[in-house]
C-alpha cells in the first residue's frame, strides 16, 4: 500500500518534468501508476474478502495515538478499482483531449496524478485523522484542478467557490471525528463501527461527519458548486465530479453506515438531504442547453439517489449501494468523456449547436446510448440492476412497517428517476440529434487522436453493458461489505431477471413516464420557462461572502487603523480580558487555584538585577527619543539575562545576551529611517489607559506564573531528562539535546519560520525587483574579486579588504583595526560553541547568532562592500543550505534503518587525541547554525546595506563608479555608510 501511495507522489512530482519532454505524451506514462493501483486490488481480490483483509498499521505519532493504518476490505477494494481504473483511462484521455501548447500542463499533470494518490489514501486509510489529512489533499488538489486556467475569472471563482464549500464540510467533518475518536477511545476507523459508542454527543458527532460527506458529494444546500465546478477541462469533469473527489463523501456515508445508521439523527439528514437533491439535480439538468452542465446537475442527482441508497443501512441498501456507485463510475466517467470529446472536435457543447454527429460519429453515438441508458436504468445495463434493487429494497422497507416516510421516499425515487430518464434521452438526443432549424455542426477529423477521444469512453460504457448481464458474477465480490451491515430481511440480489416482480413494474412506470416526457419535451420546456425560478442556492453563497467581506471590512477597519498603539492596546487587553474571565470562572467554581507559598529571591543579588531591571523598564515607558528607549529595552533584557545566570541556567543566558544584541543593531538599523523623537503626542486620558492596559497586563502574566506553577498536577516535561539527555542525544547540554534530539521537529518548524521571517524582511526593503537584481550582481562581483585573489596594494592602508570604499569622512580607523584583530577569533568561537554545544553552554543557534555579530562588526567598520567581501553569497544560499541539512539528517536517519531524526553517537580512541565521540545530531545543529547566520546576513544586507542605498539616493549622494583600484570589490559600492557605532558615538545617524 504504501509503495503505491509514494510511486503517485513520485509520479506528481516528476509530471512537470515529463510534460516539459514529452509533452501531452506524458500522460502515457503516468496512466500506468493508477493502473498499477486497480490491478493490485484485482490480485488481491481473495484477500480483501477473506475475514482477515490485507492491513498495514505504522506508528506516525505515538504522543496523539496517530497511525499510518491501511485496510483493503471490500469497500476499499471496489473504491480503489474505481479511483485507480477509472484514473488511469482519464490520464490517458488527457493524451489525446490537451494540445502540447496548453499552458500549465505539466501542473495539470502533477495534480491530477497527485489527486489519485489522495484518493488511494483516502480509502484506504483506516484512522479517522489520517482520512482527514487525505480528504482535505483531494480539497486542495480539486482547487488547483478546477482552477487549472488562472487567467479566466470564470475558473478562479469556481475553484475558490469549491474550495470555500468543502473546506467548511471537512473542519465540521473533523469535529465529528474528533467527537467519535474521543467518545470509542480509538480512532481506528474498524474499531470504532465494530463498537460504535453512543450519546448526545455521539448523535451532534454524526451530524459534523454527515456535513462533511454532504458538502463533498454536493448534497443540497451544497450542490451548487458541482456545476461551478465545470469550468474545469473535461478530464477534471470526469473524474473528480463523476470517479473520484464527488464519491468521497459517498464513501464517508457507505464506510459510517454499518455502524451509524442506526443512530437517530442518521436517516433524516441522509435519506431527506438525498432525496431532495435528487429531485432537485435532475429538474435543474432538463433546463440544461450546455452538455457539461447538463450531466452537472445530473451528477448531483444521482449523488442525491447515491447518498439515500448509501445510508438506507441493512444488507440490502449496502449491496444496493455499492452496484449503484460502480454503476455510476463507469456511465457517468463515459459521458463526461463523450462531452470532451463533441467539445474538441466541434467546438461547441451547446445542444442548441449541435446537430448531425451521430451520423458522422456512430461509434460515438452508441456509445453515448448505451452510459444514458445506464444512468436512466435501461436494460441490460449496470444501471438498471442497481435501479431495480433500489426499488425493491425502499419498497421492502415501505411495505414492512416502514410506513409514510418510506413510501415518501420510494415516490421520490420515481420521481427523480422518471426525470432521470428526461434528461438522459436530452443529452443523448441533444449531442447526436439532427436538428432542422441548423445545419449540420462542422466536425474536425480526430486524426491518430481518435483511439483515446473514443475509444476510451467506448470502453467504460462497454465495460456497463457488460456489467449487467454478469452482475450475478459480480454479487460475490459486493456482499463482502453488505454483511457488515444488520441483517434486515429480503435479501436482494443482482440480476436482470427476477421474476414479475413490483420492483419490475416500477422500473417499467418510470421508463414509461420518462419516455412521456421525451415525447412531449417542447411542452415540457415551454412549461419550465414559465415556472418561476427558485432563487438558487449559489446566490445564497455569495450573498453570505459578500456579507463576511463587509463585516471583515468593518472589522477591520475599526481596529486596524495602522496604529500600533491601537493594536496592541486590543492584543493585551483582550488576553487581559480573557484571562481574568477564566480566573474569575476558577475561583467562582471553588477552585484554590493559588500557590501554597511563594519565594520573592533566591539571594540578594536578585533583587538587585530585578532593581535595575525595573528601572529600565520606567525609563523605556518614559522616554521620548527612540534611541534612549531602545537602549533601555536592551537592559531589561540583558537583565533578563542575568536572571538565567544566576539560576543555573547559562545556556540560556548566554542565548538571551546574543539575541539581546542582535536584536539591539536591528533596532539601530531601523531607527535611521526614523525621527529622534516619538512623534505620538498621548493624551492624558490615553496615557491612563495605556497604563492600564500595561499594569493590568504585567500583573495578569504574574498571576497566571505563580497558578501555573502551583496547579502543576501532571509529572514535568523534564522529569528523568538529565538521563534521557545522555542516553538518548549523547550529550550533557539538557537544552542542545532538547532541541536538536528531543523536540528536533519543532526546532525544523522554527527554521522555517526563520526562512518566512528573512523572505518578509527582505520583501519590505527590496521594493523594486531591479534592486535584488543588482545587489545579486554585486554579489557575484565580489565573488569574482575574491577568486582572483585581489588584496590592497601596499599604497593602501585599509585593514578591511574593501574598506577604501567608504568616504574617508565617514571612516573610523580604529573600528576597522579591532574588526580586523578579532573577527577571525569571534568566527573560531562560533564555530567552538557550535561543536561543543551538545556538552557545554553553545549549540547550532547561539553559535550562529555569535557568526551574524562578527559579520555585523565586519559591517559597521566597512559598509556594505566589505560585508560582500566577507561572504559574497546570497542569504537566501546558507538558509536554503541550513534547512535541506537540518531536514536531509532526519532522511538520512531512515535510509540507515533509524527513526525520523534518529541521533547515533560514536566514540573512538584517536592516537595522541585520545577518546573522540561524534553524536550524528551536530550535522542537525550545522544547519541551524546556517539558517541563523542566513538571517542576520539578510538583516544586514536588507535593513542595513540596502537602506544604505536608499537614504544615498533619497540625498543625493553620486554612486557613479570611481576607477577600479586594488582591494575595490565590486565598483558601485564606494560610497556605502560604514561606521554606524562611530556615528553613535557623535550622536548623529540614529533619528535624523
Amino acid at each position: 500500500m504504501i509503495p503505491l501511495l509514494l510511486a503517485h507522489a513520485v509520479a506528481a512530482a516528476v509530471a512537470p518534468w515529463l510534460v516539459s519532454r514529452l509533452g501531452r505524451r506524458a500522460f502515457l506514462l503516468l496512466a500506468p501508476v493508477p493502473a498499477a493501483a486497480a490491478v493490485w486490488a484485482l490480485a488481491q481480490t481473495g484477500a480483501a474478502h477473506s475475514a482477515s483483509p490485507p492491513q498495514l498499521v505504522l506508528p506516525w505519532v505515538p504522543s496523539l495515538d496517530l497511525q499510518l493504518a491501511f485496510v483493503l476490505d471490500p469497500l476499499a477494494w471496489l473504491m480503489v478499482l474505481v479511483v485507480g481504473g477509472v484514473g488511469a483511462l482519464v490520464l490517458l484521455y488527457c493524451a489525446a483531449y490537451f494540445d502540447d501548447d496548453e499552458p500549465g500542463l505539466g501542473r495539470f499533470a502533477g495534480c491530477l496524478t497527485a489527486f489519485a494518490g489522495a484518493m488511494l489514501g483516502l480509502v484506504l486509510t483506516d484512522d479517522l485523522l489520517v482520512l482527514y489529512i487525505f480528504w482535505e489533499a483531494t480539497t486542495v488538489l480539486s482547487y488547483l484542478l478546477i482552477g487549472h486556467r488562472p487567467g479566466s475569472k470564470v475558473s478562479r471563482a469556481a475553484a475558490t467557490e469549491a474550495l470555500v464549500v468543502t473546506t467548511f464540510g471537512g473542519l465540521a467533518m473533523l469535529l465529528g471525528m474528533v467527537l467519535v475518536g474521543e467518545a470509542a477511545g480509538t480512532y481506528r476507523i474498524s474499531q470504532v463501527l465494530a463498537d460504535p459508542p453512543s450519546g448526545p454527543l455521539v448523535a451532534a458527532a454524526v451530524v459534523c461527519l454527515l456535513a462533511g460527506a454532504l458538502s463533498k458529494s454536493a448534497q443540497v444546500p451544497f450542490h451548487f458548486w458541482l456545476p461551478g465546478a465545470m469550468a474545469a477541462p473535461t478530464p477534471v469533469s470526469a473524474y473528480l465530479h463523476a470517479a473520484a473527489m464527488v464519491k468521497a463523501g459517498i464513501y464517508l456515508v457507505a464506510r459510517l453506515a454499518p455502524g451509524f445508521a442506526e443512530e437517530p439523527v442518521w436517516a433524516p439528514v441522509v435519506l431527506g438531504v438525498g432525496g431532495l437533491t435528487m429531485l432537485i439535480g435532475a429538474y435543474r439538468a432538463l433546463r440544461q442547453h450546455d452538455l457539461k452542465l447538463l450531466l452537472a446537475y445530473g451528477t448531483v442527482s444521482q449523488l442525491g439517489f447515491l447518498t439515500v441508497v448509501a445510508g438506507l443501512g441493512g444488507y440490502n441498501g449496502g449491496l444496493t449501494a455499492l452496484t449503484l456507485l460502480l454503476a455510476h463510475a463507469m456511465f457517468k466517467g463515459c459521458l463526461f468523456l463523450v462531452v470532451g470529446t463533441v467539445d474538441h472536435l466541434t467546438g461547441t457543447r451547446d445542444l442548441r449547436e449541435l446537430s448531425g454527429l451521430g451520423r458522422r460519429m456512430p461509434l460515438l453515438l452508441w456509445t453515448s446510448v448505451i452510459a444514458a441508458g445506464s444512468m436512466a436504468g435501461v436494460p441490460p445495463m449496470l444501471g438498471f440492476v442497481s435501479k431495480e434493487m433500489a426499488y425493491d429494497t425502499v419498497l421492502t422497507r415501505a411495505t414492512e412497517g416502514g410506513g409514510l416516510p418510506d413510501t415518501v421516499l420510494l415516490a421520490v425515487l420515481v420521481a427523480g428517476s422518471v426525470l432521470t430518464v428526461a434528461y438522459s434521452a436530452r443529452f443523448s438526443l441533444g449531442a447526436f440529434g439532427r436538428r432542422r432549424d441548423i445545419e449540420d455542426t462542422p466536425v474536425h477529423a480526430p486524426g491518430r487522436d481518435a483511439v483515446l477521444l473514443v475509444g476510451v469512453p467506448a470502453l467504460l460504457a462497454g465495460l456497463s453493458l457488460l456489467a449487467g448481464p454478469l452482475s450475478t458474477l459480480v454479487e460475490p465480490w459486493l456482499e463482502g461489505y453488505a454483511e457488515l451491515m444488520p441483517h434486515a430481511g429480503h435479501d436482494v440480489h443482482l440480476g436482470l431477471w427476477h421474476g414479475f416482480t413490483p420492483a419490475l413494474g416500477l422500473s417499467a412506470l418510470t421508463l414509461g413516464l420518462g419516455a412521456l416526457l421525451v415525447w412531449g419535451r417542447t411542452a415540457v420546456e415551454r412549461g419550465q420557462s414559465v415556472v418561476p425560478r427558485v432563487p438558487a442556492a449559489e446566490h445564497g453563497y455569495r450573498l453570505l461572502m459578500r456579507g463576511l467581506d463587509r463585516l471583515s471590512v468593518e472589522v477591520t477597519g475599526g481596529v486596524q487603523r495602522g496604529s500600533l498603539p491601537l493594536s496592541l492596546g486590543l492584543v493585551l487587553g483582550t488576553t487581559v480580558a480573557v484571562t481574568l474571565g477564566a480566573l474569575v470562572v476558577g475561583l467562582a467554581s471553588g477552585a484554590d487555584p493559588w500557590p501554597e507559598s511563594v519565594t520573592l529571591w533566591a539571594s540578594p543579588a536578585d533583587v538587585g538585577v530585578v532593581a535595575v531591571t525595573g528601572v529600565a523598564a520606567l525609563v523605556t515607558v518614559r522616554s521620548r527619543r527612540r534611541f534612549r528607549g531602545v537602549l533601555a529595552v536592551g537592559i531589561t533584557g540583558y537583565g533578563v539575562a542575568a536572571l538565567f545566570a544566576l539560576h543555573g541556567a547559562p545556556d540560556l543566558a548566554l542565548t538571551q545576551v546574543l539575541v539581546e544584541t542582535v536584536s539591539l543593531v536591528v533596532f539601530v538599523l531601523v531607527l535611521r529611517r526614523f525621527s529622534g523623537r516619538f512623534n505620538d503626542d498621548a493624551t492624558r486620558k490615553q496615557r491612563a489607559v495605556r497604563t492600564v492596559i500595561g499594569a493590568g497586563a504585567g500583573v495578569m502574566a504574574t498571576v497566571v506564573a505563580l497558578i501555573a506553577a502551583g496547579a502543576r498536577t501532571a509529572t514535568p516535561a523534564s522529569a528523568g531528562m538529565d538521563v534521557t539527555a545522555v542516553d538518548f542525544g549523547g550529550g550533557y547540554n539538557i537544552v542542545n539535546v532538547i532541541l536538536v534530539d528531543i523536540r528536533n521537529w519543532d526546532t525544523l518548524g522554527e527554521l522555517s519560520v526563520v526562512l518566512v521571517a528573512a523572505t518578509g524582511i527582505a520583501s519590505l526593503v527590496y521594493v523594486r525587483g531591479n534592486e535584488v537584481h543588482e545587489h545579486n550582481e554585486r554579489l557575484r562581483q565580489a565573488r569574482v574579486q575574491r577568486r582572483q585573489q585581489v588584496r590592497p596594494t601596499t599604497a593602501s592602508r585599509s585593514w578591511l579588504p574593501a574598506a577604501d570604499q567608504v568616504p574617508e569622512r565617514r571612516r573610523t580607523v580604529v573600528f576597522e583595526v579591532l574588526a580586523r584583530l578579532l573577527f577571525h577569533t569571534i568566527m573560531v568561537w562560533s564555530v567552538y560553541l557550535l561543536l561543543a554545544g551538545h556538552n557545554l553552554p553553545g549549540g547550532g543557534f547561539a553559535a550562529g547568532i555569535v557568526a551574524g555579530l562578527g559579520l555585523t562588526m565586519r559591517y559597521l567598520a566597512g559598509g556594505r562592500a566589505e560585508l560582500q567581501a566577507a561572504v559574497p553569497v546570497t542569504p537566501g544560499a546558507l538558509m536554503g543550505l541550513g534547512l535541506f541539512l537540518s531536514a536531509g539528517f532526519g532522511a538520512v536517519s531512515i535510509l540507515a534503518g533509524g527513526l525520523v531524526l534518529e541521533t547515533w553517537t560514536f566514540i573512538w580512541d584517536v592516537p595522541l587525541l585520545g577518546e573522540v565521540k561524534v553524536v550524528t545530531s551536530v550535522a542537525f545543529d550545522i544547519g541551524v547554525y546556517l539558517v541563523v547566520v542566513g538571517l542576520v546576513l539578510d538583516v544586514l544586507r536588507s535593513l542595513g546595506g540596502q537602506v544604505d542605498v536608499q537614504i544615498e539616493q533619497e540625498q543625493g549622494v553620486d554612486r557613479q563608479p570611481r576607477p577600479s583600484e586594488p582591494g575595490q570589490v565590486g565598483s558601485d559600492q564606494g560610497d556605502a555608510d560604514a561606521a554606524v557605532a562611530g556615528r553613535l558615538s557623535a550622536g548623529e545617524g540614529v533619528g535624523r
